[in-house]
């Protein structure tokens, strides 16, 4: 059963990423772009996968993983999720750069920009925050994480949704509602642990 179920859970983490992947590909608007924006486009959509498995690693919600575990790839996966944002906004700046300083300026007329944005600083700050992690101390450190973790979901999803492109509506819609549900199920679970656990502290 375990095994069944383990089986499952992975099954449905390769759909999420592999579905809206293949529907993208197949989006008759791509005939019209270039390599560029079509790898740019293409990481953007891994960047939303991988704002899907982040909370997953930290609520011990994948089979087979230990907390260590899950932690250490925890790490590792946040450093790719800056690898794919660099590409997936490299990307743009190379086929369009005055959009994109319209973009980063905050002063584009398409709203789905804003949010882009504000998700993109905010994961570059959890990423600068990540190199001085001792300094802060934890509590410090985790009120940051979890603040600045908010945004960039809330940010990423609202600009996932926003942004009409290649990627396909229905996919698109429940990649998102992944995203969300799984970063509110590893933040009540968190707050729940230190609840439980304060007592013990006193």
């Amino acid at each position: 059963m375990k095994t069944a179920k383990a089986t499952l859970i992975w099954a449905a983490l390769a759909a999420a990423l592999g579905v809206p992947l293949a529907l993208a590909a197949a989006s008759p608007l791509l005939q019209w772009r270039g390599a560029v924006y079509i790898v740019a486009g293409f990481a953007g959509i891994i960047v939303l996968f991988l704002m899907l498995v982040q909370p997953l690693l930290i609520a011990g919600d994948l089979p087979g993983l230990s907390a260590y575990r899950g932690r250490r790839i925890h790490h590792w996966i946040g450093a790719a999720l800056v690898a794919a944002l660099a590409i997936h906004v490299g990307g743009l700046w190379i086929t369009s750069p005055p959009d994109m300083i319209d973009a980063l300026l905050l002063r584009s007329p398409t709203p789905f920009s804003a949010w882009g944005v504000v998700a993109m600083w905010a994961i570059l700050a959890v990423a600068l925050l990540a190199l001085f992690r001792r300094r802060l101390g934890p509590r410090a450190w985790r009120v940051a994480h979890l603040s600045l973790a908010a945004v960039i979901v809330a940010g990423g999803v609202v600009h996932a949704m926003l942004v009409e492109g290649t990627m396909e509506t229905v996919s698109k819609l429940a990649l998102c509602a992944l995203v969300v549900a799984a970063a509110v199920k590893a933040v009540a679970g968190l707050l729940a642990r230190r609840r439980r656990a304060a007592p013990r502290a006193r």
